[in-house]
């Protein structure tokens, strides 16, 4: 997106560059990455990314506002509400489309929001990779206002929250068999807390323990990495302790805010840069050119059940009584921006943010970015491809 940049880093790549670049990420940790992890990062101009913040502003200013709770209050599913909900979610991340605007310049739009930790260790390392073999601008930042000892030193502080390393936990299932276990193994060398599956946590009334080299250790606080999509699928699992149970410890993420900070919010805010979206419950005749909308369930993650090409026939199968849990939403036509050597290629950018106590918003601290050539933009899709993947921006200052 930035000419100059983009014409450096492609005359200076080659294949052999990108294969020792993907070689130092699988040996770093001694961990093979899992994922598609792209050929380039995007170079984002001033322009776009004071429209990034813009868009950004936007929506926190619907989440800071004091009858936020209220508006989603419906959002959680009511047998999977958590106790000792925190006054506000500790992450936020924000997935943008890059379009086309009706000016003819590039800017984003809204595709999905999540009250909910990302990558925050992966991109800061991927970061570092893609600076240390490729061309990249020493004077492009993929941090924002944070030096990158500042930024570790920042997301430790909000995960550990005052408390020793060895009591706090990153809570997932069967952490080291997820896609993102990479970020898991980093997240651990940079805050110094262990990745715990959550069937090894032991409950003794209301307090957590888990055990590491035979001994038995207090959970304090949880960073949490579990998706209720994914556990209440798994019947498999045996567990001693309940996310919905009342216990002492803390939240770094409590999971409430992962459903009141979704794509249940999206209806609720009104600006430029967020596509008109309804519940689906909420048509008294769905609209005739549905070839403009995409069809969303609420409760899902990562582009589940979602439906790109939706017909009469697609609403009509819905239940009256399940269609408050989609959302009808207008579609945006990503706009090809990156030149690879064949071509031109989307991008999806999540800008990612930090709520500590006591600040009044959240702040942005770092971003992830996601190149695609077809309809699905994660990482998952797009496996035949070449210049597609997992990414990272650096911004024009």
């Amino acid at each position: 997106m930035i000419a100059d940049a983009r014409a450096r880093f492609n005359r200076s790549f080659s294949e052999e560059k990108y294969q020792r670049f993907l070689d130092d990420l699988n040996t770093s940790y001694g961990q093979k990455i899992t994922f598609r992890v792209a050929e380039t990062p995007v170079f984002v101009s001033r322009h776009l990314r004071e429209k990034l913040l813009k868009a950004s502003n936007d929506i926190i200013d619907v989440i800071i506002r004091d009858d936020y709770p209220k508006l989603v209050e419906k959002a959680i599913p009511s047998h999977l509400v958590v106790p000792r909900e925190t006054p506000h979610s500790l992450f936020l991340a924000l997935d943008y489309a890059v379009v086309l605007g009706s000016d003819g310049s590039l800017e984003p739009q809204l595709i999905e929001m999540q009250g909910f930790p990302s990558l925050f260790g992966w991109q800061d390392f991927v970061a570092l990779k893609y600076r240390e073999h490729f061309d990249v601008p020493s004077q492009f930042f993929n941090h924002f206002n944070l030096t990158e000892a500042g930024y570790r030193q920042r997301f430790t502080q909000a995960i550990l929250n005052g408390h020793a390393p060895e009591n706090v936990v990153l809570l997932e299932i069967e952490p080291m068999k997820q896609n993102t276990a990479i970020d898991f193994t980093i997240t651990q060398h940079m805050t110094g807390i262990a990745p715990v599956q959550i069937g090894d946590v032991e409950r003794e009334g209301r307090h957590l323990f888990y055990r590491q080299a035979g001994k038995r250790i207090p959970i304090n606080r949880i960073y949490n990495r579990v998706i209720f999509d994914e556990l209440v699928k798994r019947n498999d699992l045996k567990l001693q302790f309940n996310l919905t149970e009342d216990v002492d410890v803390e939240w770094a993420g409590h999971p409430n805010w992962f459903f009141r900070i979704s794509k249940y919010t999206m209806p609720f805010i009104q600006s430029p840069f967020v596509p008109e979206c309804r519940f689906l419950h909420q048509y008294t005749s769905f609209p005739e050119d549905l070839e403009h909308y995409v069809l969303k369930p609420l409760f899902s993650f990562s582009g589940t059940g979602v439906i790109f090409h939706v017909t009469h026939a697609d609403l009509e199968a819905i239940p009256a009584e399940h269609r408050h849990e989609y959302l009808l939403q207008r579609k945006v036509k990503y706009e090809p921006v990156v030149q690879a050597p064949d071509g031109q290629v989307k991008v999806e950018i999540r800008m990612l943010f930090l709520w500590e106590e006591g600040k009044p918003r959240p702040e942005p601290v770092t971003n992830l970015a996601r190149l695609s050539r077809g309809d699905m933009i994660g990482v998952k899709y797009n496996k035949d491809k070449s210049w597609v993947g997992g990414s990272v921006c650096f911004f024009e200052p």
